[in-house]
């Protein structure tokens, strides 16, 4: 049996949100495919190393800066991805942030509730992020009649919690976002999936101790005991680039370990 239909090698990727955390993960997984990878970040923290380890797999790698939440800037990512690759097979948005407050101070709290600029951050950040990325190469893979961009979204998409409005409510737009891009271009030989990390921590991002703690902690927490490795929502990514997922699209994959299913 032939598996070539895994093979994404050659393809051209754009990943934002890139320079750390899950998109870094992601970046490596798709070098490590054969695939050229455009690694983008708000700012050059983190992108030149994460493309330095893209190219050690000997394939191309591109280091971008621009904020994933402007029209303008996700506009000028697109281009200097075009100008370098020529094309974009597949775009990752990859861009995310939390704050955990309630919506107002709840009685006997000392914890303020969210402010307009902090609801605004956080739904700019995770969701309008995805739109500016999926509008500013929708025109791209329209016009060539193909394409894969995978939205990373959340857990928190499934279901909502306690003092975590706008997180939860923005990964859940992400999910609602995909299934209707989904719908709006596959008529046109595009596919839009999406992507709902559990937990994720990047263990360059603290101590090898710190690192630990959360991983001995996840095991009375997420059923599979354990917080997940960066580069397995890279794994999946890769498959949904692939010719293996031509019949995918519009759907959203939680890789969590089980605690979106878990019950309190």
């Amino acid at each position: 049996m032939s598996l070539d239909v895994f093979d994404v090698s050659g393809q051209k990727i754009l990943i934002t949100g890139a320079g750390r955390g899950i998109g870094k993960g992601v970046a490596l997984a798709f070098a490590e495919a054969g695939a050229d990878v455009a690694v983008s970040a708000l700012t050059e923290t983190g992108v030149g190393q994460v493309v330095t380890e893209v190219t050690a797999f000997g394939v191309r790698g591109l280091a971008l800066t621009g904020d994933a939440t402007k029209s303008s800037e996700m506009d000028d990512i697109v281009s200097s991805t075009l100008k370098e690759f020529g094309q974009i097979d597949t775009l990752v948005n990859c861009v995310g942030d939390a704050i955990r407050k309630p919506v107002v101070q709840l009685p006997g709290s000392d914890v303020d509730g969210m402010s307009d600029e902090e609801w605004h951050f956080i739904v700019d950040i995770n969701l309008t992020e995805a739109f500016q990325g999926c509008r500013a190469v929708g025109r791209h893979m329209l016009d060539r009649g193909q394409g894969n961009v995978i939205n990373i979204s959340g857990w928190a998409a499934f279901r909502g919690r306690p003092e975590s409005a706008a997180y939860d409510a923005s990964k859940a737009g992400v999910m609602r976002l995909t299934e209707c891009l989904a719908q709006e271009w596959a008529p046109f030989g595009v596919r839009v999936n999406s992507i709902a990390p559990g937990s994720f921590p990047d263990p360059d991002q603290m101590s090898r101790s710190e690192y630990q703690t959360r991983d001995e902690g996840a095991k009375t927490q997420i059923p599979l005991g354990r917080v997940g490795r960066l580069k397995e929502i890279g794994y999946l990514s890769v498959f949904l680039a692939s010719p293996a997922a031509s019949y995918v699209t519009g759907q959203t994959w939680g890789v969590d370990g089980g605690i979106s299913i878990k019950h309190p």
